[in-house]
C-alpha cells in the first residue's frame, strides 16, 4: 500500500451522530428528524448541497429549517446546528493525528477526504493544520461529495496511486461501499483504536509515536544525562556508549517524568525524579513510590489471584548526585489521556471503565498479611490522617485565602467517617494511570503508587470519579461534565459506585459525598502547591503557575459535596466553629444600645440557643459586622419614621418623595450602607448571596427600607443588567448615576393585550431605522414608572419575529423624557399605589432612540432577563421573609399585651398553634432560600434553577399565611395602616403573580423533577 485515505467526522474528528442526537434532545426536536430529514429529501435537500458548496452555513440554516419543519410536522428551527457541531467537533482525535505522522514518516502517503462545508466567513470546516496530511479533498471547495465516485477518483489522481494501493477509512457504510467498489481497500470505523490497530496490521508499521505526549525537556528541569548514562552502565550493565534522546511528559504536575531513547535497539523507559529545590516535607516521595513497585514484582506471584498489575520497574537510584534528585525507571506502555476516550465506540469505552473499576478492586482485594505489606502504612483513621497531612501541605503553600478551603479544613474533621476499612490504597485513580492493551480494553499496569499506602478504599473510587465533576475543557484533568455519557457509552459516578459495590460485595456506601469533598479537598491542596512551586520555579508543568490557581475551583466544588452531604448550606463559613458546640451569638448579645426587641428577635430569634448551630456566625466577620451596622440603622433611623412615611405617602403629596428619605439615603451612603446588592465590588459591597440575603431580610421588615440603602426593585435589577450587559457608554451614562441614587429606573415588560407570563408574546415592537431603534407598544406594570426621578426605562420588545422563539426580543435604553413616551395611569394593588414609586401603564408610540441604545445585541433579550431574575427572586423572597419575621414579632408583643374573655391571649391554644406554625414555616423558607442562595454562589444560577422556581412558589404564599395570623390576631386594627402587616400582605400576595406566576413556576420544577 502506498496511501492512506481518512474520513473527518467520526474519523479524524469526533462523530457528528451523537451530537445530532443531543441537539435534537436539548432543542425539543422530535428525536431522528434531522437524519430523516436528510435521507427523504436525498439528492434534492439542502445538505447535498450544502456539502457540495452551492450553499453556505448560514443559507442552510434557513433552507433546512423549513424541511425539518415539514418532516415533523411542526415549527423547527435549526439555524444553530452547524455551529453546534462545529463546536463538537473542534478536537481532533490525537491517536489520529499521530497514526499519520508515523505513516508519512514510514513513506506512506496520507489524505484526508471529507465532506464538509463552507461557514459563513467563506472559510471551511477544517479545526486542524492542513500540514498533518499530503492531500486534503473537501466536497465544498471541489463540488463534489461522498459516496460519488467522482471525489474518489479526484483524491487518488492527487495522490498519484491506484485504487488497490490505498486504504480508506470512514465511519459511513454507503462511503465504504463505493470506495471498495473502485478497488479501495477499506476500514469500517466504529471504534478509531481499533481501526488504527487494524491499519497497523494491514500495514505492519507502528502507527503510535514513542514520543506522544512528549515535548522538550524545559530549561529548568534539565539534568545531567552524561551521569544518568554513566549509572545505568554502572549499575545496570546497559553498555551504552552514548547519551540518549530525553523528552518531558507534557502531562502531570507532580513528579516530572521523562521519556529515555538510547535508540531502535534499546528498549525505550521512563524515568521519574523529584522536582529540583527545596520540597514541601513528604512531597513527591519517589523513594516510596518505587518501593511499591518494587515490592509488587517482588512478590507477583503472591498478588496473581487478585490481578494487579505494575509496570516492569528497572531501578530506583536514591543518590541525589546522579542527577540531581532520586529517581527510578521503568519501561514504556500507553495510556488514554482523555476520560471521555474519543474515537472508541460506546462498547469499548465502557469496558475501559469496567477494566478501570475491575483493577481498582483487585486493589483493594490485596491481602496484605499475604502480600508482605502490613507495615506499608498505618491500619485504621487514614481519612483523618490524610485530612491532618493535606491540611498541612496546603497552609504551607498557602499563598492567599481561599474560603472555600479554610471551610473544608473544618468540616472534613468534624464529619469523619466512623467505620474505616483499611486496604491497599493507590492514592491517584485516574483513567490515564492505567496502561491498556491496544488491541483490546484491558488494563496492562498501573501506574503512578507515589501516594499509596493503607487506607481507606471509598477514598480511591471517590477519587476516580472526580472528573465525572469537571468539565471537558479543564486544565491538567479533563472533564466529562456536560458530556451525554449515556451516549458514549460511558458510565456515570453512580454506576461506577453500583459496579464497585456489586464486585466488592458491599451494600451500598451512604456517605459518599464526604469521600468526593475530601477527593477536592486533596487535589486542592495539591493544585496549591503547584503554584506555590510554580513561583518557585520547581514546577514539573508550565501550565503548572494556571493550574495551581485552579485550586479554589476545586475546593468550591469540594465544598458543594460537603452542602450536598447534608451538614452545611452556606457559602461562608467561619474557621473558628468546632467540635459541633452550639454558639450563642455572644456579639450579638451587646446591641442593646439598638433598642427594640424586634432588632434583637426578628432576625435572631429563629436560631435560638440550643437548637440550631451558629448559621449566622457562619459569614464572614465582615459580613457579621456590616449586618450588625445595619440592625442599628434601621433601630435608630429608618423605623422611628416608618408611621412619618405611611402617613405622608398616603396624603395627596404622595407621589413627592419625602424629604427625609434623602437624607437618610444620605447618611446610608455616608455609612457603607449602599449599593449592598452588587456582588461586583467596582460598584458594589461585593457580597455573596448568602450574605445579601441576612441583610435583604433585615431590610425587608420595613416598606421603606431598601431605598434607602439604595437596594430596591426595580433599581437593583436593572443596575445588574447595565453593569453585567451594559457598555462603557451606558455605564457613564445610566449606570453610574443609578449608583450615586441620583435618579431611578423602571423596567417595561409585562403589556395588558398578552399572557405575559410567557414572555414570548410580548408585541412591543422594535424596528431598525438607519441608524436609530423605533419602539411601539403598550406596557403596565412598569414598576418605578410613577416616580419623578425616573429617567431611564429598559424596555422589552421584539426586533424580530421571524427568529427563533427565544431570541427574537431585544432590550433598549429609552430615556425617559423621550418623545412618544407617556405614562397612562398608576395602577394599584388592592388600592395600594406604593406611592412614589408606583407602577404604571405606559404608552410607548414611535419612540426614537439610537442604536446604541440596545442592550448587548439585538435577540439577547431572553438572556438578559434570565440573568436579572435569579438574584432579584432571592432579594425578593429573603425580603419577605423580613417581613414575616416582623409580623411574628408585631403578633408576639400584641398577644402578651391583650386579655380577651378573662384570659391573655397568649394562653389560647389557637394563638399558641398560629404562632407555632408561623416560626416553622419561617424557619423552612429561610432555609430554602439560603440554601438556594448558596448553589447560585457555588455552580450558578442555572443549577440552581430549580430552587429559584421553587422559593418564589413557596415564599410568597407561606409569607401570606404568617402576615395573615398576626393580622388575625390584632383584629381591625390589623388591616389598619396603623401597622405595617397590611402593607407587607399586599405585596406578599403580588409576588405570587410579580416575576411569573406561581402556576409557570410549578410547572417548571415538576418538569425537572421528571
Amino acid at each position: 500500500f502506498r496511501a492512506v485515505i481518512f474520513d473527518m467526522g467520526g474519523v479524524v474528528l469526533p462523530s457528528p451522530f451523537p451530537m445530532t442526537k443531543e441537539y435534537e434532545l436539548n432543542k425539543k426536536i422530535p428525536a431522528g428528524t434531522i437524519w430523516k430529514t436528510i435521507k427523504d429529501y436525498g439528492e434534492n435537500g439542502a445538505w447535498p448541497k450544502l456539502e457540495v458548496g452551492e450553499i453556505n452555513a448560514e443559507e442552510f440554516g434557513t433552507i433546512f429549517s423549513e424541511e425539518c419543519s415539514k418532516t415533523a410536522c411542526e415549527k423547527i428551527e435549526v439555524h444553530d446546528f452547524l455551529e453546534y457541531l462545529e463546536i463538537g467537533m473542534k478536537n481532533p482525535i490525537t491517536e489520529v493525528l499521530d497514526a499519520v505522522n508515523c505513516l508519512r514518516q514510514e513513506g506512506i502517503k496520507t489524505a484526508l477526504l471529507t465532506n464538509n462545508w463552507i461557514q459563513g466567513d467563506g472559510k471551511s470546516l477544517l479545526p486542524f493544520s492542513r500540514n498533518h496530511f499530503d492531500v486534503i479533498v473537501e466536497s465544498a471547495v471541489v463540488g463534489m461529495h461522498k459516496p460519488k465516485f467522482p471525489i474518489y477518483n479526484y483524491c487518488l489522481s492527487k495522490l498519484n496511486v491506484k485504487p488497490e494501493e490505498a486504504i480508506f477509512l470512514d465511519d459511513m457504510q454507503p462511503n465504504l461501499v463505493a470506495a471498495k467498489s473502485l478497488g479501495i481497500h477499506t476500514i469500517k470505523v466504529d471504534d478509531v483504536h481499533i481501526a488504527i490497530n487494524e491499519l497497523e496490521h494491514q500495514l505492519n508499521v507502528p502507527l503510535t509515536s514513542a514520543t506522544k505526549g512528549t515535548r522538550p525537556v524545559r530549561k529548568e528541569m534539565q539534568f545531567d544525562v552524561a551521569s544518568l548514562t554513566a549509572y545505568l552502565n554502572e549499575k545496570l550493565n546497559m553498555g551504552f556508549t552514548h547519551v540518549p534522546e530525553i523528552r518531558e511528559f507534557s502531562h502531570g504536575q507532580s513528579n516530572p517524568t521523562y521519556l529515555i531513547d538510547y535508540g531502535p535497539n534499546a528498549k525505550k523507559m521512563v524515568l521519574r525524579k523529584k522536582p529540583p529545590g527545596k520540597l514541601l516535607p513528604s512531597a513527591h516521595a519517589i523513594e516510596r513510590e518505587y518501593r511499591v513497585y518494587n515490592v509488587f514484582n517482588r512478590i507477583m506471584s503472591a498478588l496473581g489471584q487478585h490481578g494487579v498489575k505494575v509496570p516492569p520497574v528497572l531501578d530506583l537510584c536514591d543518590d541525589p548526585l546522579v542527577i540531581g534528585t532520586p529517581f527510578y525507571l521503568m519501561e514504556l506502555g500507553n495510556i488514554y489521556k482523555d476520560p471521555s476516550l474519543p474515537g472508541m465506540n460506546p462498547q469499548s469505552r465502557q469496558q475501559v471503565y469496567k477494566a478501570m473499576v475491575d483493577t481498582l478492586c483487585s486493589i483493594h482485594k490485596v491481602d496484605i498479611n499475604k502480600a508482605g505489606l502490613t507495615d506499608y502504612g498505618k491500619h485504621g483513621n487514614y481519612v483523618e490522617r490524610q485530612v491532618n497531612i493535606w491540611t498541612k501541605q496546603y497552609k504551607r503553600s498557602e499563598t492567599h485565602s481561599i474560603p472555600s478551603m479554610d471551610r473544608l479544613m473544618t468540616w472534613l474533621p468534624q464529619h469523619l467517617p466512623t467505620n474505616e476499612t483499611t486496604t491497599v490504597v493507590h492514592g491517584d485513580i485516574r483513567i490515564d494511570n492505567f496502561i491498556f492493551r491496544r488491541d483490546t480494553p484491558e488494563v496492562v499496569a498501573t501506574l503512578d503508587w507515589e501516594l499509596s499506602t493503607l487506607g481507606d478504599p471509598i477514598s480511591d473510587l471517590a477519587y476516580s470519579c472526580i472528573p465525572h465533576f469537571l468539565p471537558v475543557n479543564f486544565p491538567i484533568i479533563s472533564g466529562l461534565k456536560g458530556v451525554n455519557m449515556n451516549e458514549l457509552g460511558i458510565p456515570t459516578h453512580e454506576k461506577i459506585l453500583e459496579m464497585y459495590c456489586e464486585k466488592m460485595n458491599l451494600h451500598q456506601i451512604d456517605n459518599f459525598d464526604f469521600y468526593m469533598a475530601f477527593s477536592f479537598f486533596r487535589v486542592a491542596s495539591i493544585l496549591q502547591g503547584v503554584f506555590k512551586r510554580s513561583t518557585q520555579g520547581q514546577a514539573s508543568s508550565d501550565k503548572a503557575s494556571a493550574t495551581g490557581k485552579l485550586a479554589e475551583h476545586m475546593s468550591d466544588i469540594g465544598w458543594s459535596f460537603a452542602s450536598k452531604e447534608g451538614f452545611k448550606l452556606f457559602n461562608k463559613m467561619n474557621p473558628t466553629i468546632g467540635g459541633g458546640a452550639t454558639r450563642k451569638y455572644s456579639s450579638r448579645a451587646g446591641k442593646a444600645k439598638c433598642g427594640s426587641v424586634f432588632v434583637r428577635s426578628w432576625c435572631l430569634a429563629v436560631y435560638t440557643r440550643n437548637k440550631l448551630k451558629s448559621l449566622f456566625s457562619a459569614l464572614p466577620q465582615s459580613t457579621q459586622e456590616l449586618h450588625s451596622k445595619l440592625e442599628c440603622f434601621m433601630t435608630e433611623h429608618v423605623l422611628p419614621l416608618e408611621e412619618t412615611f405611611s402617613r405622608y405617602y398616603s396624603s395627596d403629596k404622595k407621589w413627592t418623595p419625602h424629604p427625609e428619605l434623602e437624607n437618610l439615603k444620605a447618611k446610608a451612603k455616608s455609612e457603607g450602607l449602599w449599593n449592598l446588592f452588587l456582588p461586583n465590588k467596582e460598584y458594589g459591597a461585593g457580597l455573596t448571596n448568602v450574605e445579601y440575603a441576612y441583610l435583604c431580610e433585615i431590610m425587608g421588615s420595613c416598606l421603606y427600607a431598601p431605598e434607602v440603602f439604595n437596594c430596591s426593585a426595580p433599581d437593583t435589577g436593572n443596575m445588574e443588567v447595565l453593569s453585567e450587559f451594559g457598555t462603557e457608554e451606558q455605564k457613564q451614562k445610566w449606570l453610574l448615576p443609578l449608583l450615586n441614587g441620583e435618579i431611578r429606573s423602571c423596567f417595561a415588560m409585562t403589556e395588558p393585550k398578552v399572557a405575559s407570563s410567557d414572555a414570548t408574546n410580548i408585541e412591543s415592537s422594535i424596528v431598525e431605522d438607519g441608524d436609530n431603534l423605533v419602539l411601539n407598544g403598550r406596557k403596565w406594570w412598569t414598576s418605578g414608572a410613577m416616580d419623578p426621578r425616573m429617567k431611564i426605562i429598559i424596555f422589552m420588545g421584539k426586533n424580530d419575529p421571524n427568529a427563533i422563539k427565544h431570541q427574537q426580543q431585544s432590550m433598549v435604553l429609552v430615556p425617559a423624557s423621550t418623545p412618544g413616551v407617556k405614562v397612562m395611569r398608576p395602577l394599584t394593588v388592592f388600592g395600594f399605589d406604593d406611592a412614589p414609586v408606583g407602577h404604571g401603564e405606559v404608552a410607548f408610540d414611535d419612540v426614537i432612540v439610537p442604536k446604541e441604545n440596545m442592550i448587548l445585541k439585538a435577540g439577547a433579550g431572553f438572556q438578559i432577563a434570565q440573568a436579572r431574575l435569579g438574584p432579584g427572586r432571592i432579594h425578593h423572597c429573603m425580603r419577605l421573609i423580613g417581613s414575616a419575621e416582623r409580623s411574628l414579632q408585631l403578633m408576639k408583643q400584641r398577644v402578651k399585651s391583650r386579655v380577651a374573655f378573662g384570659r391573655a391571649l397568649s394562653t389560647r391554644d389557637t394563638i399558641l398553634r398560629d404562632i407555632a406554625t408561623s416560626r416553622i414555616e419561617i424557619d423552612q423558607c429561610r432555609l430554602l432560600v439560603l440554601k438556594t442562595a448558596h448553589m447560585m454562589d457555588v455552580a450558578g444560577n442555572k443549577a440552581a434553577a430549580k430552587e429559584i422556581a421553587m422559593i418564589k412558589v413557596s415564599v410568597p404564599t407561606t409569607v401570606s399565611r404568617v402576615i395573615d395570623r398576626a393580622m388575625q390576631s390584632f383584629g381591625a386594627a390589623g388591616l389598619s395602616g396603623d401597622f405595617p402587616m397590611a402593607g407587607f400582605y399586599v405585596w406578599s400576595r403580588a409576588l405570587r403573580i410579580a416575576d411569573g406566576p406561581d402556576a409557570v413556576h410549578e410547572a417548571a420544577i415538576a418538569k425537572r423533577e421528571l
